[in-house]
């Protein structure tokens, strides 16, 4: 069976997308291989009507949800290759060996975090190392915490943003700092500046106890924020010859206002095609590609 639309990524966006779509009596497919960027935090926290509920919790209650549409099909699996189908359409082969073709493809499959080469960060991200204070800024109010600092992802002002939750002490981990004028800013507000090379994160399990410096120090906090590199969590954009921008944290796909890409009829939504993004605006981001996608059938038939 050729479907309408063919939605690689089954997280926020391409769920989102997929409701849309599937209340439009739509065929739907949607391929997903189970593990969304959000997986390793317990709680998303901010998302309307949903604050302190697992992510994989609200992904798998939607997915239950588009589920009883009965135009809508779930693979669970990775797309490994797309193509033209012949039809005006593509055909993307999964990893199952098997394939489904649809007149539309929408990329949600999202991006894979980046982070620091430092011993401690890997096991704690999502739990006491952080990305965004709104998401999980709250359940660490008032206790120290630290923004591990880089040029060109968190700026001065990120560490002014943080201590609004707390006494927060910046790591340079041995790099260059910032200018002159923004250290004033920066010890204005009370913010610590520590220049030492960081030698690993400690503490029980996943929590995080301190940060130890190479000289031997071990610096108090509870919580880390860092910027992780991003890149994209499948190669199928780049295979379709998608063109990518640059943004503050990787690579952004590019899309025009109705959410498609360079390459006619691929659409994209989420953290893929977003500079800036969480589980609500990844959500919307999809609702929206969902109707474009809809309204590109009617009106571009």
């Amino acid at each position: 069976m050729r479907h309408d639309a063919l939605i690689v990524g089954g997280s926020f966006a391409g769920l989102s997308a997929a409701m849309q779509l599937a209340r439009a009596r739509r065929k739907v497919c949607v391929v997903d291989a189970g593990a969304p960027r959000n997986r390793f935090a317990a709680a998303s926290h901010g998302f309307f009507g949903q604050d302190g509920v697992p992510p994989l919790k609200m992904i798998a209650d939607a997915r239950d949800k588009l589920l009883a549409y009965p135009s809508v099909e779930f693979i669970k699996a990775s797309a490994v290759d797309v193509s033209a189908d012949g039809e005006g359409g593509f055909t993307v082969s999964l990893d199952s060996g098997g394939q489904r073709s649809a007149g539309k493809l929408l990329l949600a499959f999202g991006v894979q975090d980046g982070l620091p080469d430092i011993p401690g960060i890997g096991e704690r991200w999502g739990e006491s190392v952080l990305h965004c204070p709104y998401c999980h800024g709250y359940e660490f109010s008032g206790r120290p915490l630290g923004v591990l600092y880089h040029h060109g992802a968190h700026p001065p002002d990120h560490a002014l943003l943080i201590a609004e939750w707390g006494p927060t002490t910046v790591f340079l981990n041995g790099g260059e700092g910032p200018d002159a004028e923004a250290r004033a800013r920066l010890q204005a507000r009370g913010v610590t500046i520590e220049p030492g090379r960081i030698a690993g994160l400690e503490g029980e399990g996943r929590d995080l106890a301190g940060v130890r410096i190479d000289d031997g120090r071990l610096v108090p906090i509870e919580a880390l924020y860092v910027a992780p590199h991003t890149r994209p969590a499948s190669p199928l954009a780049e295979g379709l010859g998608c063109a990518f921008d640059d943004g503050p944290f990787g690579r952004v796909l590019r899309v025009d206002a109705m959410k498609m890409t360079t390459v006619p009829g691929v659409y994209a939504a989420g953290d893929l095609s977003m500079m800036f993004s969480n589980a609500t605006l990844a959500s919307a981001d999809g609702l929206f590609a969902g109707v474009s996608m809809h309204r590109s059938m009617v009106f571009d038939a």
